[in-house]
């Protein structure tokens, strides 16, 4: 389902029951930006709403993705080489390391590193959040005062610690990190959205509620 979030940015939410995969959003612009393009073989969603707006693939400038599970990756697969690919490093090398270089993947173009980063006049701020996966990033956009949170949180819940090289610990430092940021809109990997600062910030206080179970 694709939803016009503001006339820069456009989000894909993911909303089957039986087959999963990610929410995708795009930042439209001078350039074009993709964040996490989801699962390869259920990437028809984002043609089609990519369609609806006429924009085709080769005019992404850049795909950027929160981290390398196969659920929010692999639709990187789908770019052809002058479309820009960024992740983290820790977060390459680990998946590279994790399935023997069977991935696929394509060499990055931008290793995503804690800072600013600007594409195309859009400033964005991306901050290392590890612990739903050892290289974890979320996304900010100051301009908009929203967090691409990847499986970081969700509406009433964070993400799974009990996967390869997940971390308890990791991911209670990351989410205080993150709850410390001036949010009016989360934007998760899986789910609906967390609109309006009060309920953003209602949302992470009923995430740490949750620490204790980690």
């Amino acid at each position: 389902m694709l939803y016009k979030v503001f006339d820069d940015l456009y989000a894909f939410f993911w909303t089957s029951q039986t087959e999963n995969n990610c929410n995708t959003y795009l930042i439209r612009g001078e350039e074009n930006i993709l964040i996490d393009p989801g699962h390869g073989h259920l990437f028809d969603h984002v043609l089609q709403g990519l369609s609806s707006i006429d924009i085709s693939l080769d005019q992404i400038d850049a795909v950027l993705v929160t981290h390398a599970h196969p659920d929010h990756i692999e639709g990187v697969l789908q770019f052809e080489a002058g479309t820009r690919f960024g992740i983290s490093r820790t977060e390459y090398d680990f998946i590279q390391e994790y399935t023997g270089g069977r991935h696929n993947l394509p060499k990055p173009d931008l290793y995503l590193t804690e800072g600013e980063l600007i594409l195309g006049g859009v400033h964005l701020e991306i901050l290392e959040t590890p612990g739903h996966s050892p290289g974890e990033i979320c996304i900010y956009w100051p301009r908009h005062k929203t967090l691409f949170s990847g499986d970081l949180v969700f509406e009433g819940s964070l993400g799974r610690t009990d996967l390869p090289k997940g971390s308890a610990s990791e991911i209670k430092e990351s989410i205080r990190r993150v709850a410390g940021l001036e949010i009016d809109l989360v934007l998760p990997g899986h789910g609906g959205p967390v609109q309006g600062k009060n309920n953003v910030q209602q949302n992470f206080r009923e995430i740490e509620g949750l620490f204790q179970y980690l």
